[in-house]
């Protein structure tokens, strides 16, 4: 492939000018480029061997001598200039100003894997200007794995790879810097990285002020080869480095890093051997305290597990809803400053409908998930950018509530997902994950409004408002995604009664009304859609299900059933935290999942799996 445009290059004028001011006020660094071919390697993630020789990247283009072509005016500059300096505000981690809204941008990992160089990461800045994805807030170009030398430096610092990147990572951040773009790196917490370079064990402060002093904003720390050190265990250790990178990010910089952390995904059902989620919801308990957002999961299926690259269909669709499946089980863990992170959108996958990739935007989209591209972006189709930059969808995502959209109901077709916005509107998203085409019907009280009240739903594909009607017909084809703006016909702030399942998170069994003719019982069982799965939780903090709105959870000592509601009732009185663990305020016993399905409430645990719940999103988190 060559650069087309090559005059960015050739143009050395203010803007260069302003990037070395910058890069001086950050300290600048001291780097020994070593001019070698890196070894080979292998990926213990997607077990293969490369020689990195082989690699097929886009050719690295070398700028012309010093001159200029194009015509500047210094009005852009002073912009540029201003806007740069306000990237130096200091905050902690633990500050949403950090990221007060999920990020987005491109990362090249799942598209290219280790087939990275200076010249993917210009072609991919230049093109997410021209076709519009900065403007639509794509505005994070993060390197992965793969970019140093093999060995650090006589100093003992992290060097990149000189032949991938000829001019050194200050200038590609200053590239990215001057186009209004974060220049985001990789790192890893163990000793070495996934694929086989230098980690950061043992280096964090001196990695952390390397990359500061290239002028670094957003830093991933992957968990590869973690060496255990002074008696810690494999969850110790982890925990040891992730909160050590936190110290030092928020003691040691000028301003932290926007800070993505990868240890959920290690202890995460995708991986564990026991069976056992403890050490995963463990995990995500101190990663929400150190950065703004974590990888929860497995890695989103790559483009192609070999060393040229070649596309290899299959498993992609099935690897979008693993993520999405891991997603859902999160959501009370995010807050403005801190996002889950279901990994990388896959673009131009050519075993991909456009409708599947469409599920994916919108669906991440609705979880205010990071959007975070892995695509060749220069080659994106209209029809890819058209959906990419949709205005409504992201906004969305970045809505200022920064609420996970959470599941209404669900059965082996259909996933109705709600979430409240924060101008009053409510978010409806429909998947269709079963092989056919069908019609999705949806109780209007499903949402979490009065039933009896008149809305209108602004259809985010179409831009078409169209008057609500009860149920609400949805149709969809297989692999499809609707996605609805909800407001009253009156555009006044809904009223809203946080509505969905409550299910466990590691058996995914539904809390579910039965017995309602005989005499109500509760149990926990597969979930099927219907409205004994669907239940509510009143600012009183009392639950109901929609199957029978005047009966409420009730505890009896270790019994729990179904009661007449009455709010003079201490034994209806519930409340839920991040621990996920749904408590009775009345004895402080936990709604566990006995054998069986049984419901009953027991001593509380420290993150049981028969004990950690997920609700509706809006439900208070009080413990």
């Amino acid at each position: 492939m060559t650069m087309a445009g090559s005059g960015v290059y050739r143009c050395v004028s203010i803007t260069a000018f302003i990037s070395f001011l910058l890069a001086l006020a950050l300290v600048v660094p001291s780097v020994v480029a070593l001019p070698a071919q890196l070894t080979p390697f292998v990926s213990l993630k997607f077990s293969w061997t490369s020689d990195a020789s082989a690699h097929s990247s886009p050719p690295i283009i070398v700028p012309e001598a010093l001159g200029c072509d194009e015509p500047s005016t210094m009005a852009s500059f002073v912009s540029l200039f201003f806007t740069s300096l306000a990237t130096l505000a200091s905050a902690t981690v633990q500050d949403p100003k950090v990221s007060p809204r999920p990020p987005m941008g491109f990362n090249n990992w799942a598209r290219f894997m280790c087939n990275l160089n200076e010249t993917l990461f210009v072609q991919t800045a230049d093109a997410m200007v021209e076709r519009g994805l900065l403007a639509a807030g794509y505005n994070n170009i993060n390197l992965d794995d793969c970019w140093p030398e093999t060995e650090r430096n006589s100093n003992n610092e992290l060097i990149w790879n000189s032949t991938l990147f000829p001019h050194g990572m200050p200038w590609l951040g200053n590239y990215f810097h001057d186009r209004g773009f974060n220049f985001g790196i990789y790192t890893n917490a163990g000793n070495m990285t996934c694929g086989w370079y230098p980690g950061s064990q043992d280096h964090e402060e001196l990695d952390a002020k390397t990359f500061e002093s290239w002028g670094v904003d957003y830093l991933k720390v992957d968990g590869c080869h973690m060496d255990l050190q002074n008696g810690r265990n494999y969850y110790q250790e982890f925990e040891y480095r992730y909160k050590l990178w936190h110290e030092v990010m928020t003691t040691k910089l000028k301003k932290p890093f926007i800070f993505s952390q990868s240890a959920p995904a290690y202890f995460s059902p995708n991986f564990h051997l026991d069976k056992n989620n403890t050490d995963w919801y463990r995990t995500m308990d101190y990663v929400r305290k150190n950065g703004e957002l974590a990888r929860h999961s497995d890695d989103i299926k790559v483009y192609g597990n070999n060393p040229t690259n070649t596309f290899e269909p299959g498993g992609h669709w099935e690897s979008m809803m693993n993520n999405y499946g891991m997603e859902v089980r999160l959501s009370r863990y995010q807050s403005c400053g801190f996002y889950n992170d279901p990994d990388f959108l896959i673009v131009d996958w050519p075993d991909l409908s456009m409708d599947e990739k469409k599920t994916h935007f919108a669906l991440w989209s609705s979880f205010s998930a990071p959007l975070i591209l892995s695509a060749y972006i220069p080659d994106l189709t209209d029809e890819d950018i058209a959906y990419l930059t949709n205005k409504d969808i992201i906004a969305v995502d970045q809505d200022a509530l920064c609420e996970q959209a959470t599941l209404v109901s669900s059965n082996n077709i259909f996933d109705v997902l709600t979430k409240s916005l924060a101008n009053g509107d409510r978010l409806l998203t429909v998947l269709n994950h079963g092989n056919e085409t069908t019609t999705a019907l949806i109780p209007i009280e499903r949402l979490g409004v009065d039933p009896k009240g008149s809305y209108k739903a602004k259809d985010l594909w179409t831009g078409k408002t169209n008057t609500l009607k009860d149920p609400i017909s949805v149709d969809l084809r297989s692999h499809q995604t609707a996605i609805y703006r909800v407001s009253s016909a009156n555009n006044k702030p809904l009223s809203i009664t946080p509505t969905g399942q409550i299910f466990n998170t590691f058996s995914l069994n539904c809390l579910t009304a039965t017995g309602l003719r005989r005499g109500p019982n509760v149990d926990f069982l597969a979930c099927n859609g219907v409205n004994t799965n669907v239940w509510q939780m009143t600012d009183e903090s009392m639950i109901s299900c929609l199957a029978a709105k005047n009966k409420c959870l009730t505890v009896d000592g270790e019994d729990v059933g179904l009661e007449v509601c009455d709010k003079s009732d201490k034994n209806q009185r519930w409340s839920y935290g991040i621990s996920g663990n749904l408590v009775s305020k009345k004895n402080g016993l936990c709604l566990t999942e006995g054998e069986d399905g049984e419901v009953l409430a027991a001593k509380c645990g420290v993150e049981f799996n028969s004990q950690v719940l997920a609700l509706p999103a809006g439900v208070k988190l009080e413990n």
